[in-house]
C-alpha cells in the first residue's frame, strides 16, 4: 500500500475533521452543563476531543492523518466558536502528535482496537501535560487530582478508543470507506485484530 498521503486522503481527513469539529463545540456544552454535578465527569467526556485522531487512522491508515485531523478539528472547533478560545489549537496539536507517534511505532501497519485505545490514552496524556504547563490542574489536592486523571482516561478509552473503533467498523460495513480504500478481507481482518 503506498503509504504518502493522496489530495483524497487529505480531504477525506478534513471532512471527517469537520464533522467532529461540530461535534466538539456540541459536545462542548454537554462539558459545562455537568461540569458543576462535580466528580469530574465533564472530564469523563473530555474523551470525546480526541476522537478525530484515532478516526481518521482507521479510516485513512496513513501517516500523518492523526495529526492532521486533530488540528483540523481543533481550527474548526475555533471557528465554530470553541469556548476554549485559541488554546484550542494547541491542544489539537500536542493531542494529534501524542497520538501519531502511538501509529508511528507500529510502523502504521496496525488497525486494531488495542493500538487505538493506546492512542486515545497518549492523546489524553498530551491534554494532561498541557493542562499542567497552562497550570490548570497543578493546584488541585491529590484525591481531586487522581479523580480527574482517572475520569479523563477511563473517557478517552471509551470515546476515543472502544467508541471510534466500532464506529469505524460500522463505516466499514456500509462501505463508506470505499472511497478511500478499496474494502478487502484483509482490511476488514485487520479490524478485528485484537
Amino acid at each position: 500500500m503506498n503509504k504518502g498521503l493522496k489530495l483524497t486522503d487529505i480531504l477525506v481527513t478534513i471532512v471527517i475533521a469537520i464533522a467532529f469539529g461540530i461535534v466538539y463545540i456540541v459536545w462542548g456544552s454537554l462539558y459545562y452543563i455537568v461540569k458543576p454535578i462535580g466528580i469530574h465527569i465533564d472530564q469523563f467526556l473530555y474523551g470525546m476531543w480526541f476522537i478525530a485522531a484515532t478516526v481518521a487512522y482507521l479510516v485513512i491508515r496513513k501517516p500523518g492523518v492523526a495529526l492532521l485531523a486533530e488540528i483540523a478539528a481543533a481550527s474548526g472547533e475555533f471557528m465554530l466558536g470553541s469556548p476554549f478560545g485559541l488554546t484550542v489549537l494547541l491542544y489539537g496539536v500536542v493531542q494529534g502528535l501524542f497520538a501519531e507517534f502511538l501509529f508511528m511505532t507500529v510502523r502504521y501497519k496496525k488497525y486494531n482496537m488495542a493500538l487505538v485505545v493506546l492512542a486515545s490514552i497518549a492523546s489524553c496524556l498530551g491534554s494532561i501535560i498541557m493542562d499542567f504547563a497552562y497550570g490548570e490542574i497543578g493546584d488541585l489536592a491529590t484525591w481531586n487530582l487522581a479523580l480527574f486523571l482517572v475520569a479523563r482516561f477511563v473517557g478517552s478509552v471509551l470515546f476515543a478508543g472502544i467508541f471510534a473503533y466500532y464506529l469505524v467498523k460500522l463505516l466499514e460495513m456500509t462501505g463508506v470507506t470505499n472511497l478511500v480504500r478499496p474494502l478487502t478481507k484483509n482490511d476488514f481482518d485487520a479490524l478485528d485484530q485484537k
